[in-house]
């Protein structure tokens, strides 16, 4: 069960408003278990492309997100560098930061959290490879340029 944003009545998980004070609740965050590792999506990503993150489970799997510029938010928001339109993901979830040749994924207070590798981070330095979680996503890290 869930509670109302509004009122703080419990609904059942399946409605969009809440039975009480009518207020919508399409834009609460889901929670949800987290993913394990498992078989990757089908397909092959040149490493050469990156640094990127690829999404091989949840929705979306195959596409590919860039990342061209720092900070790059990751969030439900429309206006987030990278959006994952999910309700399993905050608005404002997490947040990309390049440094020179490395590149960090900091939690911005998500309900869900930031995962890599299946650990809960609030910030990780990521390497070629790792799996990062952000709700039903699970993309790859490639680092790119041969690493």
């Amino acid at each position: 069960m869930d509670k109302c944003p509004k009122c703080g009545t419990e609904v059942d998980s399946g409605l969009s408003v809440c039975p009480s004070c009518g207020v919508m609740l399409a834009e609460v965050t889901a929670s949800f278990p987290a993913v394990g590792n498992g078989p990757q999506a089908p397909g092959s990503v040149d490493v050469s492309e990156g640094p990127l993150l690829v999404v091989r489970k949840g929705p979306e799997v195959g596409e590919r997100f860039y990342i061209d510029r720092t900070p790059l938010t990751i969030g439900r928001d429309p206006a987030s560098g990278i959006f994952l339109n999910d309700i399993t993901v905050s608005r404002e979830h997490a947040r990309l930061d390049v440094a020179g040749a490395e590149v960090s994924v900091s939690d911005a207070g998500s309900l869900n959290g930031t995962y890599v590798n299946g650990i809960s981070v609030d910030r990780a330095v990521l390497r070629n490879g790792d799996a990062v979680q952000i709700g039903r996503f699970q993309m790859v890290f490639l680092a790119g340029g041969g690493a």
